[in-house]
């Protein structure tokens, strides 16, 4: 079958770690044909906007895209094209899968654990404003729709997969309105789980179990900006943001992306490390039922990291972007 897919390739590294995954993907016979659409800094550049009309119809029309990392600036300049693409297509739920990578060092071995990240609401709605000078709000939104819509994504995803547990996670004991709500909203969705453990944790309580024991959690439900914080924690426990996937869900349209940054610092220079793109286009294959492809590309990836002969910098080694894909599309054909 032949997909059209969207392509978005980023901004400092993002076209680098993007083509290196492209060769990978073809390579590995995906039958494709891209639509190649800027956001960010390249975007404003081109547009004088970072977020285009033309990309959001572009992931519309084709219900799948595949995007590199984009900057967003600190403390200033475009809000974050991230959270525009999740607010304009609706993608409601990020998923973070979080396992140990073959042959990739670690603190721990053995996890295998979910992030289910609530996409649209909380601190992250950017609803801001000066009270007076000196002094600035923020307002904290969680409703019981978007909370119970992620809780069953959640129990859904758990369901399909074997998994055992959903544990929440909040800080109801302080915020009893707003992480009371998305508590009581999960709670509510549980019961219709019977075959699932329910458990929760509050936040602070739950980040020093991960990294006591990350192995004791198998999905974890939480919202928007516990969700961020906590999921890059978990990406520490297996070897940083360079080797873990994620996706950005929401009614028929996928976004599968490398979270971590642009790195402009390393741009061009052809070092960097597409592996978190490519398992998150192993996601995407999944999501377009394109799984025999997926798991040659896993196996391929795993081989080449195991015989540890080609990997880059970041990786202990001195291979370029490019080399780096070459072994793995070698093996993978």
């Amino acid at each position: 079958m032949k997909h059209t897919i969207t392509l978005i390739p980023g901004d400092g590294i993002g076209p680098e770690v993007t083509g290196a995954v492209v060769l990978i993907l073809e390579r590995a016979g995906l039958d494709v044909e891209w639509e190649p659409h800027l956001a960010g800094v390249a975007a404003l550049e081109r547009y004088g906007e970072p977020l285009p009309e033309e990309l959001l119809d572009s992931i519309r029309r084709n219900r799948v895209a595949l995007k590199g990392p984009v900057t967003t600036p600190v403390g200033g300049g475009f809000t974050s094209v991230n959270v525009g693409l999740r607010k304009a297509l609706e993608l409601f739920a990020n998923l973070r899968p979080v396992w140990n990578v073959p042959s990739v060092s670690s603190r721990y071995e053995h996890v295998d654990l979910v992030i289910v990240r609530e996409n649209t609401e909380d601190l992250y709605a950017g609803l801001e404003h000066e009270v007076v000078p000196g002094v600035v709000e923020s307002l904290k939104i969680i409703t019981a729709t978007a909370s119970m819509r992620i809780a069953r994504f959640a129990y859904d995803y758990a369901r399909a997969r074997g998994r055992k547990r959903v544990t929440a996670v909040h800080k109801a004991n302080i915020m009893k309105m707003s992480d009371g709500l998305f508590l009581e909203s999960v709670r509510k969705v549980a019961v219709e789980y019977p075959d699932i453990q329910s458990d929760d944790r509050i936040v602070d309580a739950a980040c020093m179990h991960l990294v006591m024991n990350p192995t004791q959690f198998d999905v974890l439900l939480l919202p928007n900006l516990y969700g961020d914080i906590v999921s890059d924690l978990c990406a520490g426990l297996v070897g940083g943001l360079g080797v873990v996937p994620a996706a950005n869900l929401g009614a028929g349209i996928g976004v599968f992306e490398a979270v971590h940054g642009s790195a402009p610092d390393i741009a061009g220079r052809n070092v960097a490390n597409p592996i978190a793109l490519l398992l998150s286009a192993v996601l995407m294959l999944k999501h377009i039922h394109e799984g025999a492809i997926a798991d040659r590309i896993t196996a391929a990836l795993a081989e080449v990291l195991g015989e540890r002969q080609v990997r880059t910098r970041d990786l202990g080694g001195t291979a370029s972007t490019t080399e780096f894909a070459d072994a793995v599309s070698r093996r993978v054909t």
